[in-house]
C-alpha cells in the first residue's frame, strides 16, 4: 500500500465506488466510559468544593446542609438544625444534626451517619423542587388527587364549662367527604359532645396521608387536649379526644407552619397560649 495517496488515486477510487471517507474510531468500552465519567465527576466536585472527595462522598445526597429535605428509608427527613463542627475520633470533620422525620420523630444524628444512611439507601433522594405546592389549598389543580379535608369545629353545647369557654374550645378533625354531612347528626354523637356544632374553618387536602396529618396536629396540640367526660345515649362514659382548648388564631398559625414545613420546629405552650420555638 503506498505511503501517500494522490488526488488522482482518490478520484479513481471514487469512480470505482470505493468509500474513501476515514473510518470513525471504535467506541469506548463500557469500562472506559465509567472511568471517564468518574473522572469528570471528581473534576466537578473539586471545582465546587476546592478539594478531592472522600470515600463515600460521589452521590449528591452526601452533601447535607441545614434546611435540606431528603427521602431516606421511605420517610421524609428535614435537617432542622446542626451543631458546631468537630473532629471525630477517626480524625474526620463531623457535626451533630437535628433531624425531624415526617412521622413526627426526631433524632440527633451525626452528619456522617446521615450521609452513610443516604448513600446506603439506593432509593434515597434530595427534595429540591420548590414547586411541590402547599399541603392545603383553596384552589384545586388539574393534577391534584383529592384526599379530603381538615376541619375546625366549635361546639354549641350548653355544658357550663363549654359555654364559658366556647370561643377557645375547638375540634380538629379530618374527613374524606363533606364536612356538613359528617356533622349532620352531631347532637347524637358523643364525638361531637352530643351537641350541634359550628363549622369554623375547612382546608382542602390533596396528595397527602390524612391519618398521618391528623396525628401530627393532634400531637402538636396534645398539651391543650380537652379533658372532658360525657355519657352517651346508653349511659356509658365516653371521653372525646379531638377537642382542644386552643384559640382559633393559634390553630391557623399551626396550619400555616404545617404548610411551610416548619411545624416540627415548634411546640404549643398552653400556659402561655402561644406557639414557641422548640429547643
Amino acid at each position: 500500500m503506498p505511503e501517500k495517496v494522490s488526488k488522482e488515486d482518490l478520484e479513481l477510487l471514487d469512480e470505482l465506488g470505493v468509500d474513501t471517507a476515514p473510518r470513525e474510531q471504535s467506541a469506548r468500552t463500557p469500562r472506559e466510559q465509567r472511568i471517564i465519567a468518574g473522572y469528570e465527576e471528581i473534576v466537578r466536585f473539586v471545582e465546587q468544593h476546592g478539594r478531592l472527595p472522600e470515600h463515600g462522598e460521589y452521590q449528591d445526597n452526601g452533601e447535607v446542609r441545614k434546611g435540606d429535605f431528603f427521602i431516606v428509608e421511605g420517610q421524609k427527613a428535614y435537617i432542622a438544625d446542626w451543631g458546631e463542627p468537630f473532629i471525630s475520633s477517626y480524625n474526620k470533620p463531623d457535626r451533630r444534626l437535628r433531624v425531624i422525620y415526617d412521622n413526627g420523630t426526631k433524632s440527633d444524628l451525626l452528619l456522617r451517619s446521615m450521609q452513610r444512611a443516604l448513600n446506603r439507601d439506593a432509593a434515597s433522594r434530595r427534595v429540591t423542587d420548590p414547586t411541590l405546592g402547599p399541603l392545603f389549598s383553596n384552589q384545586e389543580e388539574d393534577d391534584d388527587q383529592a384526599v379530603g379535608g381538615v376541619y375546625v369545629l366549635r361546639s354549641k353545647s350548653d355544658n357550663p364549662f363549654i359555654t364559658e369557654n366556647r370561643k377557645v374550645i375547638h375540634k380538629i378533625g379530618i374527613t374524606k367527604g363533606s364536612v356538613k354531612q359528617r356533622v349532620a347528626n352531631a347532637a347524637k354523637d358523643p364525638t361531637y359532645l352530643l351537641a350541634d356544632v359550628e363549622i369554623v374553618e375547612t382546608y382542602k387536602i390533596s396528595n397527602l396521608d390524612l391519618n398521618r396529618l391528623e396525628k401530627l396536629l393532634h400531637r402538636f396540640f396534645d398539651p391543650a387536649r380537652l379533658d372532658l367526660q360525657l355519657k352517651d345515649r346508653f349511659g356509658f362514659d365516653v371521653e372525646p379526644r379531638e377537642w382542644f382548648l386552643v384559640p382559633l388564631p393559634i390553630i391557623e398559625e399551626a396550619i400555616r407552619k404545617l404548610i411551610d414545613g416548619t411545624l416540627p420546629k415548634y411546640r404549643y405552650e398552653p400556659k402561655e397560649g402561644r406557639i414557641v420555638a422548640d429547643k
